[in-house]
C-alpha cells in the first residue's frame, strides 16, 4: 500500500526520534552533577621584567615569568557523559588602569583513558605573561586559578574553578635583562 520510500522515511524519522531521547536522557543524567575538585598550586621562582613590546605601540610593558608546582586529582570528574577535559591555568589581578586583568598562562587536554591525577613539579608558563601596562612590579594580589571545560559526549558544555586557588606577588623591582 505505501511505497517503499515512504516505510524508509518512517523508519528513519523514528529511529532519529529515538536517537534524540537517548541523548536527551544521557544529557539530564549527568547535567546536575558536581564537577568540582580541589587543586594545589605553588609558585617557585617568580621574576618580572620591563621589555619593549615590539607588537603595537614600542612601549615597554611588564612581562611576569613564574615556575609553578600544580596537583590535582581529576578522576572523579569523568563519566561516561564526559570525553575530554580541557584544563588552564589563569592569573587574576587588578591594576589601577583595569579593575580586573586575566591572563592564560598554561593549558592542557586530558582525554578519557588518560591519567588525570596531575602533579606537575617546576612547570613553566606555555603563553607570555604580559601586561597591557606596568601592572606586574610589586602587585600584591595575583590570584591563580586551575579552570577547566567539560566535553561531553552529549550535553552542555560546563567551565568549572577548581575550589581553593593560589595568590602570590611580583617583586618590587625589575630583573636584569640577562637573566
Amino acid at each position: 500500500m505505501h511505497t517503499v520510500l515512504t516505510r524508509g522515511n518512517a523508519t528513519v524519522a523514528y529511529t532519529l526520534s529515538v536517537l534524540a531521547g537517548l541523548t536527551f536522557c544521557c544529557f539530564i543524567s549527568t547535567v546536575f552533577l558536581d564537577y568540582r575538585v580541589t587543586s594545589y598550586i605553588n609558585t617557585a621562582k617568580i621574576l618580572v621584567k620591563n621589555v619593549p613590546d615590539y607588537g603595537a605601540s614600542r612601549e615597554k610593558h611588564d612581562l611576569g615569568f613564574i615556575t609553578f608546582d600544580l596537583e590535582a586529582n581529576l578522576t572523579t570528574l569523568f563519566n561516561w557523559n564526559v570525553k575530554q577535559l580541557f584544563l588552564f591555568l589563569t592569573a587574576e589581578y587588578k591594576t589601577p588602569d583595569n579593575e580586573l586583568n586575566q591572563v592564560v598562562l598554561w593549558d592542557k587536554i586530558v582525554r578519557r583513558g588518560d591519567i588525570a591525577a596531575l602533579n606537575f613539579k617546576n612547570l613553566n608558563t606555555k603563553y607570555y605573561f604580559w601586561d597591557d601596562g606596568n601592572g606586574l612590579r610589586n602587585n600584591h594580589n595575583i590570584t591563580l586559578f586551575l579552570s577547566w571545560n567539560i566535553i561531553p559526549n552529549a550535553g552542555l558544555l560546563p567551565t568549572m574553578k577548581s575550589l581553593n586557588s593560589h595568590m602570590f606577588k611580583f617583586p618590587a623591582e625589575y630583573a636584569s635583562a640577562l637573566i
